[in-house]
């Protein structure tokens, strides 16, 4: 995990979820880069949030921060993940 470049942390979502646009927009104000993958338009996406949710799949968002699962656009959960993972920016 020396490559800092790549991001840490996915967020499992679909184009019409409103929870997981405001996910993304939090995580772009906080300056934490991410991927965000549609599960609905990425059949790989869907695949990959099923294996690591072993078929558990209830709503999204579904956020993978270095293999911690949370469910939901759970801001303490997101923050406790992020800080334990030393994931924040150093101007944070």
């Amino acid at each position: 995990m020396s490559d800092t470049a790549d991001p840490k942390i996915t967020i499992y979502s679909t184009s019409w979820c409103a929870f997981c646009h405001t996910e993304a927009q939090w995580l772009d104000h906080l300056g934490i880069p991410y991927v965000k993958k549609d599960i609905e338009a990425d059949e790989a996406a869907y695949n990959e949030l099923m294996s690591k949710s072993g078929g558990n799949y209830s709503g999204v968002p579904v956020t993978d921060i270095a293999g911690d699962i949370i469910l939901g656009f759970d801001r303490p959960k997101l923050l406790e993940s992020i800080k334990k993972h030393d994931l924040e920016p150093a101007a944070a």
